[in-house]
């Protein structure tokens, strides 16, 4: 379980964003409307008597390139127990929707920048738990899902040569996907519902061993 007082900061896009306040995302109205709020909530009602600090720092829109840039200010300077990163679906979609958006990064750049990010913070936080971006997507042949699938191989490498603490939102949404179609998980595939958002909450908590 997580230490009494721990400070934990959540980056990522959108699906991390969700509404979050500006210019730092926390306290009860300040987390946005996702799973970032829900971590908070639940780990509130289980354990009313502890004091934990979530900060959310998500940004709608970003690519890793782009948290890349706001890394000192929106990651380190905030001096974290703990950092949450989930990264990688706007580097993907944009290859389709906006192929010369200079702030894509290809998998092979992608790693490379998440690896050096890992090492320049590692040694400054208690840890460090990397969540891999998912499309909400059954049929691996669909081009977009092939696309994310290497993005996902590329969080795994990345977190094992690290060995921080790895979660595979991807094969969460997988298995949820044989039995919930993709609309009733997410309108576009990309930003969940909040049974979505419920998942990757759960998923989060249980890193630390929370008891539901």
């Amino acid at each position: 379980m997580l230490a009494t007082g721990s400070k934990i900061l959540m980056v990522g896009d959108s699906i991390t964003d969700c509404g979050r306040a500006r210019p730092v995302g926390q306290g009860v109205y300040g987390l946005g409307d996702g799973y970032v709020c829900l971590v908070e909530s639940l780990l509130a009602v289980a354990y009313p008597s502890e004091q934990f600090t979530i900060i959310n720092m998500g940004v709608s829109g970003n690519t890793l390139k782009d948290l890349s840039a706001r890394w000192q200010t929106d990651v380190l300077n905030i001096q974290a127990d703990w950092l949450s990163v989930m990264i990688g679906i706007n580097d993907v979609w944009r290859q389709f929707d906006s192929p010369d958006l200079p702030s894509i990064s290809s998998v092979q750049e992608y790693s490379i920048i998440l690896d050096q990010l890992l090492t320049q913070t590692a040694p400054t936080v208690s840890g460090i738990i990397l969540m891999t971006p998912f499309f909400i997507e059954q049929n691996r042949s669909d081009p977009m899902r092939k696309m994310t699938d290497a993005y996902v191989e590329a969080v795994h490498h990345i977190a094992s040569k690290h060995k921080v603490i790895l979660v595979d939102t991807q094969a969460l949404f997988d298995k949820m996907l044989v039995h919930k179609s993709s609309q009733e998980l997410s309108g576009d595939r990309i930003h969940p519902t909040m049974v979505g958002h419920l998942m990757l909450a759960k998923a989060f908590l249980q890193v630390f061993g929370y008891v539901w």
